[in-house]
């Protein structure tokens, strides 16, 4: 008897040893990847951060997010794919990494469109801005924010950078975009696709004299380390739109979906308020630092840059939509 009482109590633990650990499993968080490619101190890696700490707080003990910032998990040529695998959850590419997607999008590259970052606001949370969100879920991408990073400035190695003639032959670094190609072909410049994780190196060692950037990644990314001209152009805007996969967003419990989504707008709108301030205050932290000249250009100047890229808008009009590009010049006031 004691013998078979004996079995029966190692038998009644040895069950519970294998259930543990499912009931464990069972009550594990739900666990949600963001991937980007920047700086934590950029707005980008901040309302990364914002929405980890606003989505584990709503949904206390269901989920557990995890940011990968600065390329760790995947660089920029592998998040689009990787989240269409399942492999990441949410990434934050630049808006002219999803022309592969919707030739639409293309309206955010197109030089001098936007007077400034409010413009380009007004026209993203327009009618307009927001049903360009959902133009590639046909593809698996679902948009569920822009955050802003800010205007563009162009840089390069050389001393005069005022006018278009000053970057001809010169070979700009530039994110994978057939309207960031022809642009810089427009100013008879040699635009090279680069992923952002290699622009540094390539500044430092020449094999681009040039690039352009907002003053914060300019600065987070020590590119006025190795430049010696910005010239404050304010020609374009880098925003991001924050992706997710759409058959895995909306296989999520209704709850978890609502809570997430209003995660996301709350921390879209931390990170865009701090947009400006980081690009005001790195673009006053690069000219104390003294390493790069900011070359702040004329009327006259910047009326030359715009003449000499307007044939791109022509160029791109009919893929664009003319629609699009009327309702982005509205923005402006």
């Amino acid at each position: 008897m004691m013998l078979t009482s004996g079995l029966r109590r190692r038998s009644v633990l040895a069950a519970g040893a294998i259930a543990l650990p499912f009931v464990s499993r069972a009550q594990s968080p739900m666990v949600i990847k963001l991937s980007h490619v920047v700086a934590e101190k950029t707005p980008k890696g901040q309302a990364s951060l914002k929405f980890k700490e606003l989505a584990e707080k709503s949904l206390a003990g269901k989920v557990q997010v995890q940011v990968f910032p600065n390329s760790q998990l995947f660089g920029d040529a592998k998040e689009l794919e990787a989240l269409l695998l399942g492999d990441v959850h949410f990434i934050a590419p630049s808006l002219s990494k999803f022309d592969r997607y919707t030739k639409k999008l293309q309206v955010f590259d197109l030089p001098f469109l936007f007077d400034d970052v409010a413009a380009v606001d007004r026209f993203q949370a327009g009618p307009k801005g927001q049903e360009l969100m959902k133009t590639m879920t046909s593809r698996g991408l679902l948009g569920l924010g822009y955050w802003h990073n800010g205007m563009k400035q162009l840089s390069t190695n050389k001393d005069t950078l005022k006018r278009p003639e000053d970057v001809k032959g010169l070979k700009f670094r530039i994110q994978p975009s057939d309207v960031l190609e022809a642009q810089f072909r427009a100013l008879g410049a040699n635009p090279q696709k680069m992923a952002f994780s290699e622009v540094y190196q390539a500044l430092q060692t020449g094999v681009v004299d040039g690039q352009e950037n907002t003053w914060s990644n300019i600065y987070s990314q020590k590119f006025f380390e190795v430049q010696k001209t910005i010239a404050e152009t304010n020609h374009g805007i880098i925003d991001y739109m924050v992706v997710t996969n759409s058959k895995w967003w909306d296989g999520l419990p209704a709850d978890v979906r609502k809570a997430l989504a209003e995660a996301m707008t709350e921390a879209t709108a931390f990170g865009n308020k701090l947009a400006n301030d980081f690009n005001e205050g790195d673009r006053k932290k690069i000219a104390d630092a003294g390493k790069a000249k900011i070359q702040v250009l004329g009327k006259d100047d910047l009326a030359a840059w715009k003449k000499s890229m307007e044939p791109v808008w022509k160029k791109f009009e009919g893929d664009i939509g003319r629609d699009l590009i009327d309702a982005a010049l509205k923005s402006n006031r």
